[in-house]
């Protein structure tokens, strides 16, 4: 047998000069248990067979060759590979003799089973594959990249992504989906600033009850001439505004809000006898034919809130104001859409003629209420004496739609302010801080009553004065 140090396993094996020494191990590596020859007689280098076997070649391999790489010599190995005292210098072939090893003990893989991961499809030889044409040419294993892992969905977007530490095998990933599910119902549950749920009333830190009327808007005193006097306007002109934008407010109110049908069923709040509403679906219902002004009911069932007619009748007059509803939520960003092009264009020019002569009233009051809404648990809440309907109508037409949600709309009409503050108060609860912006005396009694501050507006500098410390968090 030949000597031990003219085998691959070499008492002196070092690497190629640009590698450090090898040190000596007190007993060598040999082959697995699967034999070295194969059953056509061949030959093979030991090198070529098995990861526990060292690497037959210690050259340097360019940084981009995959971790492991196994070359095949053929029958002969190049000058000069080995180094040391018993270093290989001859490229003549081994013969069979000098390639038995059976005086060595033989090592199983399981005693090694560090080198080996349970992730890869191993590509090394095995007994069952060795033959010249599977050794011919290099093996190369290239590690897989992991995949990314996306999910569009938008509480996904808001989380943390932790990449697995290892690549996946079966069972790490049910348990990747089950923590993927987990953190997705984690963030279902949770506010997220990107896509932010509107609070709940509870959640109400500040409420500005506001008046409309020469407060947000003017209208009223358009009419009477009073702010023309006050402010040294045209005075005639005032008031032809005033008529228009009268006209334009009583004709949205009666041909798309029902106000004919209401107006003696007025009510302080939109959701007041959606209790008698059943759902019935109303895309098909004909209004004008349901019999609601049968002569049977006569302006006394609408007396007052706690006069109810009969059933049916109650249920129709839920009805008209469950579309009053739709019609405000869906047309409150784009009145144009209900007023149809000739009025539109009309409405526009009212628009722009009011604004001059008001010195851009409504753009400051609009500048504070939107300076409320921007907070997070601040809301504004409008309080008004005009009737629930023509005062929808207002607020749609003056633009306000989206900063009063319907449900924040009470009408004082029949029950004065006083009762719809505490009304209020009991919506969003007694810890919240409530401010009245008003312009009358009957808002700051009410606010006096109740103990609320009152925010004053008498011209449109008060107005500015409000934007002002709304920006500087004094309110």
């Amino acid at each position: 047998m030949a000597a031990y140090g003219q085998s691959q396993y070499s008492t002196g094996i070092q690497q190629a000069p640009s590698y450090t020494p090898y040190p000596h191990h007190g007993q060598g590596y040999t082959v697995p248990p699967y034999s070295i020859k194969t059953e056509d007689s061949l030959s093979h280098s030991p090198a070529q067979n098995s990861l526990l076997s060292y690497a037959s070649n210690f050259s340097s391999s360019p940084s981009g060759q995959a971790l492991y790489s196994y070359p095949s010599h053929g029958n002969s190995i190049p000058p000069g590979i080995f180094q040391g005292a018993n270093g290989i210098s001859s490229s003549a072939a081994f013969s069979p003799s000098q390639q038995d090893f059976s005086a060595y003990p033989s090592f199983t893989q399981g005693q090694y089973s560090p080198y080996y991961s349970s992730h890869y499809n191993t590509p090394y030889l095995t007994a069952s594959n060795v033959s010249p044409s599977s050794i011919s040419t290099a093996t190369s294993y290239l590690q897989q990249e992991h995949p990314v892992i996306t999910n569009q969905s938008p509480e996904s977007l808001a989380g943390e992504y932790h990449p697995p530490a290892s690549p996946p095998t079966p069972e790490k990933e049910q348990d990747s989906a089950q923590q993927r599910r987990g953190s997705d119902g984690k963030l279902r549950g949770r506010k997220r600033a990107s896509d932010p749920a509107p609070p709940l009333d509870s959640e109400i830190e500040r409420v500005f009850l506001w008046d409309l009327d020469e407060t947000l808007i003017i209208f009223h005193s358009l009419l009477t001439g009073t702010f023309a006097t006050r402010f040294s306007k045209d005075s005639a002109k005032a008031v032809s505004l005033g008529l228009w934008m009268e006209e334009m407010i009583f004709n949205l109110a009666d041909t798309r809000l029902f106000f004919n049908d209401l107006e003696e069923c007025d009510q302080v709040h939109i959701d007041d006898v959606a209790s008698d509403d059943n759902g019935q679906d109303l895309s098909t219902y004909n209004f004008a034919a349901d019999g609601f002004h049968s002569p049977s009911s006569g302006a006394t069932l609408c007396l007052g809130s706690g006069v109810h007619g009969g059933v049916d009748w109650m249920r129709k007059l839920a009805f008209r104001y469950r579309r009053v509803k739709e019609v405000y939520n869906t047309y409150k960003n784009n009145i144009g859409g209900v007023l149809g092009s000739p009025k539109r264009e009309e409405w526009l020019q009212l628009r722009r003629d009011m604004e001059v002569m008001t010195d851009m009233w409504l753009t400051n009051a609009v500048k504070a209420l939107t300076l409320i809404n921007s907070r997070p648990n601040c809301v504004n809440v409008l309080v008004t004496t005009t009737q629930l309907i023509p005062a929808l109508s207002k607020v749609l037409l003056y633009g306000l739609g989206s900063s009063f949600p319907i449900e924040n709309i009470y009408s004082a009409t029949k029950t004065g302010k006083d009762s719809c503050f505490e009304r209020v108060v009991q919506r969003f609860g007694r810890r919240a801080v409530y401010v009245v912006v008003g312009d009358g005396a009957e808002e700051e009694s009410a606010a006096k009553k109740k103990n609320m501050p009152f925010w004053r507006v008498s011209c449109r500098a008060d107005l500015d004065a409000l934007s002002h410390a709304l920006e500087l968090e004094y309110l």
